[in-house]
């Protein structure tokens, strides 16, 4: 279906993370020409990904284990003790120590970071742990969209947005569109976030508060998705195709996020594919932590996580929670193992 220029109502939309009120948008014009379907995934020499050079030293397998052990206990922690307080952790690629973010008192570190009953190797690791004080949180919250929709966008159901993230395809060629599985349950109609356009309905959700998974994400169907993800700012129709979706890659700098509420921002370090980030929605690994560049807030949730060259986007996955100075996202590999979907490209 083509995409033809059109003008909306805006809609006054009151989230869970803060009351925002938001007036009429701009009329939403094709980015630089009529909407198309998008083409079916076809097979790409990953190798050609501008990410895939990047170089840092690999972790130590004491420092592996040791990290292992304490998102273990902290696992455990939200599991029995609930999820009043948040914690992100990983391996820093610049100095091999483990990195733990929480707002959880002193006494409760410690008693998760205490290895001195492990083996020799892993308690020297653990002496390295840099507990950093934060409160990391669900990043709830374009504007609008009409179909087949982009990845980027604004959505909304039940007074809560998030953002759209990328689509896919399963087996049977039915699309879909990604995007965080702490926005809504399934069954849930959605819209896009002026509330002109249905934007589909909610299923195959994956939260560890709801179903038991470790895992943030949830498919939104029955509407046309494209494979193209907006660019530029939060009412910007410009956009970009997929190229390929794959692993994220430590030590790589200039990964782009792209969302309702900050737009598409690049400059993001990843420093780790193997962390752990708890918040109120429970406990998730692994998840892509990241760092720089203007970090994500409230709204961008669900939207896609890329590196980009000329080609387009190459995603690495769909953001999902911050503290303000480390981002997580939902890895692409993990998605597309557990539902056994395929890309979209554009």
């Amino acid at each position: 279906m083509l995409k033809t220029k059109r003008t909306f109502v805006g809609a006054v939309v009151a989230t869970t993370a803060a009351l925002t009120v938001l007036g009429a948008l701009p009329a939403q014009a094709a980015p630089g020409k009529d909407k198309e379907p998008a083409r079916a995934a076809a097979k790409v020499d990953e190798s050609r990904a501008p990410d895939r050079a990047a170089g840092v030293r690999a972790a130590s397998s004491a420092a592996t284990a040791a990290l292992a052990t304490i998102q273990t206990r902290v696992a455990r922690y939200v599991a029995t003790n609930g999820t009043r307080y948040t914690f992100g952790s990983y391996l820093d690629p610049a100095t091999g120590n483990i990195v733990l973010e929480t707002d959880a008192p002193a006494g409760v570190v410690s008693a998760l970071t205490d290895l001195s009953g492990a083996a020799t190797a892993q308690r020297q690791a653990a002496t390295g742990v840099q507990v950093r004080r934060a409160s990391a949180t669900d990043a709830w919250h374009r504007r609008d969209d009409i179909q087949p929709y982009y990845g980027g966008g604004g959505i909304t159901a039940g007074g809560a947005i998030c953002s759209s993230g990328y689509a896919v395809q399963n087996a049977a060629g039915t699309r879909f569109s990604v995007t965080a599985g702490h926005c809504w349950a399934n069954g849930t109609s959605v819209s896009t976030e002026s509330g002109a356009n249905n934007y589909g309905t909610v299923s195959d959700r994956r939260l560890a508060s709801v179903t038991g998974d470790a895992m943030d994400f949830e498919l939104i169907g029955g509407r046309s998705y494209s494979g193209r993800v907006f660019t530029g700012g939060v009412t910007s129709t410009s956009s970009i195709p997929v190229v390929a979706a794959g692993t994220a890659y430590v030590g790589y700098t200039d990964y782009c996020h792209s969302g309702r509420t900050t737009g598409e921002n690049c400059g993001h370090t990843a420093n780790s594919i193997t962390a752990q980030v708890c918040t109120a929605t429970g406990c998730k690994s692994p998840v892509i932590a990241f760092t720089g560049g203007t970090m994500i807030q409230p709204g961008d949730s669900g939207g896609s996580f890329y590196a980009k060259d000329a080609s387009g986007a190459w995603i690495r996955g769909n953001v999902i929670a911050t503290n303000g100075v480390t981002g997580y996202a939902q890895p692409w590999t993990v998605i597309s193992a557990n539902l056994g979907v395929s890309i979209v490209t554009g």
